[in-house]
């Protein structure tokens, strides 16, 4: 089966301080796309953000606990990102999850070639 050239990128938002009991969210996060077979996800550590409450999350110098912004970035087709989404209810500390339309160029070494091209 070739992976498809048409595909959506899945930005989740939160920060490193999530938790879900004694386990980091983002670890939660990328353990569950694993297991739900999705194409590969990426941990993203931004420098400075805010959300939701405006709390600026930033490095602080000489302060020994940062809690800097996170995105987990996940590329699938659509319908296995909606049905992954949907079993993340249970997930508190999750702050914004947006979707993107992407083309695929490359995957897993193979180029793809775009619809309508000829092989």
């Amino acid at each position: 089966m070739n992976p498809p050239t048409q595909a959506v990128l899945m930005r989740i938002y939160t920060d490193e301080d999530a938790l879900i009991g004694d386990r980091t969210l983002v670890d939660t996060l990328v353990e569950r796309a694993r297991r739900a077979h999705l194409a590969g996800a990426t941990v993203l550590k931004g420098r400075a953000g805010f959300g939701e409450t405006s709390r600026l999350h930033s490095h602080r110098p000489f302060d020994l606990r940062d809690n800097l912004p996170v995105v987990i970035e996940i590329v699938d087709e659509e319908e296995k990102l909606r049905a992954f989404l949907g079993a993340l209810d249970d997930l508190t500390d999750i702050g914004l999850v947006t979707f993107e339309k992407v083309e695929v160029l490359r995957y897993g070494g193979h180029h793809l070639a775009p619809p309508g091209s000829q092989p």
